[in-house]
């Protein structure tokens, strides 16, 4: 079994990243999470998060605090397409995401 531990910054100013967790069995993934993260007076927040955490393959949009406000079961073919899916998304989105959070976090 093969265990990937990863960040990948992709803010302008070092604020934004991506974690990665993967897990592979005979080069097939079988367990993943692709967490977009965005750095808050020195911490890193969760913002969104794919995995297949509880047997599915879904996302997971957090508030502030990290508590799960939204769940979206994914059916878009094999973990590894998902996986791939999951890093463009939260690639092309992400300010979309990280302006929806703070956006939450002014009225918590």
């Amino acid at each position: 079994m093969g265990d990937k531990f990863f960040f990948k910054l992709i803010g302008a100013e070092d604020d934004l990243r991506l974690r990665f967790r993967i897990r592979t069995l005979k080069e097939k993934v079988v367990e993943f999470l692709v967490q977009l993260e965005l750095r808050v007076d020195g911490a890193w927040k969760p913002v969104v998060r794919y995995d297949n955490a509880h047997d599915f393959a879904h996302r997971d949009v957090l508030d502030f605090k990290g508590n799960e406000i939204e769940k979206t079961p994914l059916k878009l073919g094999t973990l590894a397409e998902i996986l791939e899916y999951a890093e463009q998304d939260l690639m092309d989105r992400a300010d979309w995401y990280v302006e929806r959070f703070l956006k939450r976090r002014r009225t918590q």
